[in-house]
């Protein structure tokens, strides 16, 4: 029977290598090894065999031990994995999904714009050392080693960093990808700094359910120069709309569902905000930044704010709701990029993030409506 001592010097290179390439492998040898001691045993005692299943079992427990110590000791293979906590809360898990990260990376606005800005400027990533914040399957690790990075480290919490391991494998950069699994603000880096972040840490209209708080410690952390976090400005705006449709199907519904009032539903319509993508003839107003962020001096504080805005009407109708979305920029001297999540532009993954109103506004052309935002 294999024991855990028998794996040499010599081979271990080629485990740790086996083991990336198949994250399931010791699950599968712990079933091959309790057929093997079945298989053996047909004609021994009860005892005999509850014996013998226990040593084989005793000794897998042992090479999974053995397994952790070999990550522990090759410092040699770059692509490893660090564990920081047993438990990932919901958000984390999240990511795991394999059909979330299909339309991240189906979404061609998104992933386009990184592609184009990391390989149009090989100078900003030529023999660097990159950090990717929140790399899931690994594309912008790949995208910077593939522009010349001398050394790329992806960071990531959720279990999808394991297929990132073996998807890095498959491309041949294993010799420059290092992924690293763990919080950002609780991992240990293989290196003291590094020369340049990039991240796509992006939420709905920006802020919900993003990572900037995380990129920012990542920054002030690891970052030789704060001005080399990609992209580096963002900025959310707020537009106006109007369309009877949509606020009869998301807010009058509840007044009879198949004869039923449901206003205690109706009434969280208006504590939380819809993704959806607003159709550009609903848009009502002109638009009005109501946020900016200097990726290089952005603080945690900073993503609380209150801010007035002025809203200009575009025609005599009725508004039923506000609009949020995000601008993003990555600034180059070489090969600028841009991209935008508005109702007029291409839609992307982030759609838009919708506020209705509880009592639509009659609004007249030319009008003004001045409000304030708080987040």
């Amino acid at each position: 029977m294999l024991c855990c001592n028998t794996i040499s010097m010599g081979t271990r290179k080629a485990a740790i290598a086996h083991l990336h390439r198949n994250s399931t492998s010791l699950r599968r040898l712990t079933l091959r090894t309790i057929e093997l001691v079945a298989s053996r045993t047909r004609d021994l005692s009860v005892e005999e065999y509850e014996q013998a299943l226990s040593q084989a079992l005793s000794e897998l427990a042992s090479m999974r031990q053995a397994v952790k110590e070999l990550f522990k000791e090759d410092q040699a293979v770059p692509t490893k994995r660090v564990a920081t906590s047993e438990q990932e809360d919901g958000y984390f898990s999240t990511y795991t999904h394999f059909s979330i990260h299909e339309e991240m990376l189906k979404d061609e606005v998104r992933t386009d714009a990184y592609h184009r800005f990391i390989t149009q400027n090989p100078s900003i990533f030529k023999d660097k050392v990159v950090l990717d914040v929140g790399c899931g399957t690994g594309i912008l690790s790949m995208f910077a080693a593939q522009a010349g990075a001398k050394r790329v480290i992806g960071v990531d919490q959720s279990n999808v960093i394991y297929k990132a391991m073996d998807i890095v494998m498959e491309n041949g950069l294993s010799n420059k990808v290092t992924l690293v699994k763990g919080a950002m603000e609780e991992v240990q880096l293989p290196v003291e700094k590094v020369d340049v972040i990039i991240s796509e840490w992006m939420g709905y209209c920006l802020l919900f359910e993003s990572m900037l708080d995380t990129v920012i410690v990542a920054r002030d952390r690891w970052l030789l120069d704060a001005s080399k976090v990609y992209p580096n400005q963002c900025s959310i705006s707020l537009v106006a709309m109007g369309s009877k449709m949509e606020y009869d199907s998301r807010v009058c519904f509840w007044d009879d569902v198949y004869g039923c009032k449901m206003s205690a539903i109706k009434e969280e319509v208006f504590l939380e905000a819809h993704v959806q993508c607003v159709q550009p003839h609903d848009v009502i107003s002109t638009s009005d930044v109501v946020k900016k962020l200097n990726m290089a001096t952005v603080k945690v504080p900073d993503l609380g704010f209150k801010a007035p805005f002025t809203l200009t009407m575009l025609n005599d109708t009725i508004c039923h709701a506000l609009v949020g979305y995000f601008d993003v920029s990555f600034d180059s001297m070489q090969y600028p990029v841009y991209f935008g999540t508005g109702p007029m532009d291409t839609p992307t993954h982030w759609k838009q993030t919708v506020f209705y109103l509880k009592k639509p506004i009659a609004v007249s052309t030319g009008e003004g409506r001045r409000m304030t935002v708080v987040c």
